[in-house]
């Protein structure tokens, strides 16, 4: 009998992953993109990635990818595919209909000259949803759209402009990419109804969660602090990632007008950052911070006091923040200001690594900081809930594993016979 770890479950297949984001992007849905492919390249399968160009968070295409209209690479024994398109440097319901345009035509017109086994799209790209639906079609073969967020939802929730119309548009994209899959898998459950609200039988729904994909934390904390210029007496809350619209970060600009003895960094990049640096403008204990290289990420979250996640308050069931498992993997308590109810509440509750506070409320906010910053040792005890959350539920082996399952039902059930 082989060794298990030289088994090829998916040896002779042929796989397309239809991922707008993917690596070098290190944050987002770029990164599980990334893995997941090359865990199945791994497996034995040729792994093919139809993917635009990395440009996320920051909303600017890379400078290494400027110009450039196709490419070809290798990365970790995985095939990607680029395509060029559109990158709009603020967010309007306009350009990001533009920018899912650009992505689909580039998509179809010429998709990898390939005949795969399965099609898998990640979502939220609604583009990235309708060619993995075409393309599947196009070669008779099935098609698996993994919903990471959802466009319609967002584009109502966010406060977008011209949000409601481009709403129905996405709806329409999402229901086409949905309804004729042969498995839709979601990150979480509370998708679950707005994806059966789509038509999808919920029969046809498995729920295959994130995974923490960063590494622990491993530099001495207070040498951290000290290399950014965190004085130890003063309470540190981070926030981390996208500064997106349904963010609604100005709650954590308008906390450190109300708290100078609180110093509040943002660190990342994205489209709302010079709106968010014209409204802190004067503020001195309000930092930003590019986004961190993944050598060090972990390192600055975890010398952080506290690390915030926000939403406006209309978002519910359109997205869970990836960074919520880089945040559980870091020890360090969370303060989320988000809509009760909704995934992102739900994750964080389940963890036992944070507090829920009122969205779009820094009196709130500062409440919930300050409650941990007065009892030190409480706040490290709730914090230190995130990595056994992590251990039992998000580890990344036990993750791809459902992806996995996933795949290999899809495929037996394409066969029409159980796959020896």
């Amino acid at each position: 009998m082989p060794d298990a770890e030289h088994h090829k479950p998916f040896e002779h297949r042929r796989l397309l992953v239809v991922s707008t984001n993917y690596a070098p992007e290190l944050t987002g849905i770029g990164p599980y993109a990334a893995q997941l492919a090359e865990h199945w390249a791994g497996s034995g399968a040729e792994t093919h990635v139809l993917t635009g160009m990395p440009h996320y968070p920051a909303w600017r295409t890379e400078a290494a990818y400027r110009g450039v209209w196709r490419a070809e690479e290798e990365r970790s024994g995985v095939t990607v595919h680029r395509r060029r398109h559109y990158v709009p440097p603020r967010q309007s319901a306009l350009r990001r209909a533009a920018f899912e345009a650009s992505v689909l035509v580039h998509g179809l017109v010429s998709p990898p000259a390939l005949r795969p086994d399965a099609v898998i799209s990640q979502m939220p790209s609604l583009a990235g949803g309708v060619i993995g639906a075409r393309l599947a079609h196009r070669h008779r073969v099935p098609h698996i759209p993994v919903v990471q967020d959802l466009m319609g939802a967002a584009a109502a929730q966010s406060g977008i402009r011209g949000g409601d119309r481009a709403a129905a548009l996405a709806s329409r994209a999402e229901r086409y990419a949905l309804g004729g899959a042969a498995l839709v898998g979601v990150i979480h459950e509370s998708f679950v109804p707005r994806v059966t609200a789509y038509g999808v039988d919920p029969g046809r729904i498995r729920v295959v969660p994130n995974w923490s994909h960063v590494q622990a934390p491993s530099a001495d904390r207070a040498a951290t602090r000290a290399r950014l210029g965190w004085s130890e007496g003063t309470p540190v809350v981070l926030h981390s990632g996208n500064m997106g619209l349904k963010q609604g970060l100005e709650v954590l600009v308008d906390a450190a007008r109300l708290a100078p003895g609180i110093r509040i960094v943002l660190m990342g990049d994205g489209n709302q950052r010079d709106a968010l640096r014209a409204r802190a403008t004067g503020l001195p204990n309000l930092e930003f911070l590019p986004p961190a290289g993944a050598s060090e990420f972990t390192d600055i979250l975890a010398a952080a006091d506290v690390l915030a996640v926000t939403q406006r308050a209309s978002v519910l069931d359109m997205s869970v923040p990836s960074k919520l498992t880089s945040y559980f993997v870091s020890g360090r308590p969370v303060v989320a200001s988000v809509a009760g109810g909704g995934g992102t509440a739900q994750e964080v509750q389940r963890s036992g690594a944070g507090l829920l506070v009122a969205p779009e409320d820094p009196a709130a906010v500062l409440a919930a900081v300050r409650k941990l910053v007065e009892a030190p040792a409480a706040a490290d005890e709730l914090g230190s809930h995130g990595p056994q959350y992590v251990a039992r539920h998000l580890g990344r082996e036990a993750a791809l594993a459902r992806f996995d399952a996933l795949l290999t039902e899809v495929l037996q059930d394409a066969q029409g016979r159980p796959r020896r």
